[in-house]
């Protein structure tokens, strides 16, 4: 190591907001467990090693700790020194003392400065992913805007503003197409929001990073299927709800295809379903290209079942509900006008299935034949 060195470790441990003494105690461990791979000093033997470094100069030393005996009993030079040469070292030192030797071995710098830099690499690693843990912890389970930026085998990886991200394959819209928009774009996706599904701390032991993934540092967890993702880009886009006039009570959602959405206002003066649609649709609109076209019901929230439930199967028409509980199960038996009923389902069961989930009630639809329907 030289100056320029010690300069470096001066101003990284500064930009980086590593703390310098625990920096240099790190390269001092690091050094010494080269004496022994390297040197093999302190290997086989209780010997204790001391590593010096000049945070002037950049030298390193190594000291062995040596008991101080007489000269003509010294029987193990690695852990005893004579008084004659003890006292070179130190005047003052006497029999029975213990006293540090120098036993820097030759050419032992270039070996320092191999071990002080992978240090400091490895330090800098775990500043970054801590900068990154305390920018991102804060924002869990909120959204943040981010490209797609490329493919991984299990998902996709994406650039955040101060990080990447990992998307995994069961965390994306299925129908979304971020290859073709990657081509389109010279390999980079637009910005889109994404769901912060998770933070890992790796530096405080939460997790193991995979050395032999280049992607190994990436700690952010994204999602873009979450039903979450759908509650808060409502509330970017309301302002009703985001001043908690109109609140959101429950999300069903399919990702990509179909989502339902229960809303109730807290003001009689305020319709919730309206608030959320805006004017000519514009809010509602601006949420469901945000998801790729993804259709988004929004319903009137009650607190009376029946009257929720009907709410939910919209656009279906409902005639009755009927509701039975029996050992925690609630079931709804739903009658709907007969030429409604494919309607009321919806296509591969959608739209009921959604509703059930929606609304915490097992759906049963039966259609009924209506005088309407008799004379047409």
């Amino acid at each position: 190591m030289n100056q320029e060195f010690i300069t470096a470790i001066d101003q990284i441990a500064k930009s980086k907001g590593i703390n310098k003494d625990k920096l240099v105690e790190a390269i001092k461990q690091s050094i010494e467990v080269a004496c022994k791979k390297h040197f093999g000093i302190g290997a086989g033997v209780k010997q204790n090693i001391k590593i010096y470094i000049d945070e002037v100069t950049g030298d390193v030393k190594v000291f062995a700790s040596k008991k101080v005996v007489p000269d003509d009993e010294v029987i193990n030079a690695v852990l005893e020194v004579g008084i004659t040469e003890a006292k070179v070292i130190n005047p003052l030192i006497a029999i029975e003392d213990v006293v540090d030797v120098e036993i820097t071995p030759k050419n032992f710098g270039r070996i320092a400065a191999q071990n002080a830099k992978q240090v400091v690499i490895q330090k800098i690693k775990e500043a970054e992913r801590q900068m990154v843990y305390d920018e991102y912890s804060v924002k869990l389970n909120d959204i943040v805007k981010g490209k797609v930026l490329r493919k991984e085998k299990n998902g996709y990886i994406v650039e955040l503003d101060f990080t990447e991200a990992s998307l995994p394959l069961t965390e994306a819209i299925p129908n979304e197409n971020f290859d073709s928009e990657m081509e389109a774009g010279n390999g980079i996706s637009g910005y889109k929001a994404f769901y912060l599904l998770n933070v890992k701390d790796f530096n405080k032991n939460e997790g193991k990073l995979d050395t032999k993934n280049k992607n190994a540092g990436a700690q952010v967890i994204v999602s873009r299927t979450h039903p979450e993702l759908v509650k808060r880009l409502f509330e970017q886009e309301v302002v009703e709800i985001k001043d908690g006039t109109v609140m959101v009570k429950s999300i069903a959602r399919e990702a990509g295809s179909r989502t339902k959405i229960a809303v109730h206002s807290n003001d009689p003066i305020v319709d919730p379903v309206g608030a959320c649609v805006g004017e000519k649709g514009k809010r509602i609109n601006n949420i469901v290209q945000e998801l790729g076209g993804e259709k988004i019901d929004v319903v009137r929230w009650s607190e009376d079942p029946k009257e929720f439930i009907k709410e939910a199967l919209s656009p279906a028409k409902v005639l009755g509900v009927e509701l039975e509980e029996n050992g925690g199960e609630r079931n709804a038996r739903v009658i709907v006008p007969a030429n409604i009923l494919t309607l009321a389902i919806g296509k591969g069961g959608q739209n009921v299935r959604l509703a059930a989930k929606l609304t915490g009630w097992k759906i049963d639809i039966k259609s009924v034949q209506t005088d309407n329907e008799e004379e047409e």
